[in-house]
């Protein structure tokens, strides 16, 4: 299933500055969960600092997501069932000083 990332707002120093990848998700028996891709992601993306985007088994308070320019939390967050050609977009709203 192809599915497009994107980071921005600062996420994207966490993934070598890259703001934008398109990902194939491979094919399992049971749905892909943003749950399930938040691991994927930290396992095959994530190069400098999990903690500054995980959370036991969530993004990080102060990291907005949107899937298809929708709040997952309007989405059932963690629990949303991915769907092909989905945009799930991570913005970082925390900044340091």
């Amino acid at each position: 299933m192809d599915i497009k990332l994107e980071f921005g707002g600062g996420a994207e120093l966490l993934f070598d500055n890259q703001k934008q990848y398109k990902i194939t998700l491979e094919n399992k028996k049971t749905p892909w969960l943003i749950g399930d891709l938040l691991f994927w992601i930290k396992d095959n993306l994530l190069k400098d600092r999990p903690e500054l985007f995980l959370q036991n088994d969530s993004v990080r308070p102060g990291i907005l997501v949107l899937v298809n320019d929708t709040d997952w939390e309007l989405m059932d967050t963690v629990r949303y069932e991915i769907k092909p050609n989905d945009s799930i977009l991570f913005i970082s709203t925390l900044h340091g000083g």
